[in-house]
């Protein structure tokens, strides 16, 4: 999602969470807004995120990754 315009950007389906699926939709995101480098692309801390494809796609863009904190138990 797009929060300064509020909408929705790029999405992808899949039967399972995979870091392809996030790449699909981030994919389809920059296709549509052909942002700059400095982006900041936040996600919570779901396990495909660290994959390497997902960074590289990050870094090819220039953008910054932002991730929400590790939640502690308590």
């Amino acid at each position: 999602m797009d929060l300064y315009a509020r909408r929705i950007i790029g999405w992808a389906m899949a039967p399972n969470m995979s870091a392809t699926l996030v790449c699909d939709a981030l994919s389809m995101a920059i296709q549509q807004r052909q942002p700059v480098s400095g982006l900041i692309v936040h996600s919570d801390r779901a396990v495909n995120m660290p994959a390497s494809f997902y960074q590289n796609l990050l870094n090819k863009h220039g953008f910054i990754c932002s991730m929400s904190r590790k939640e502690i138990a308590g």
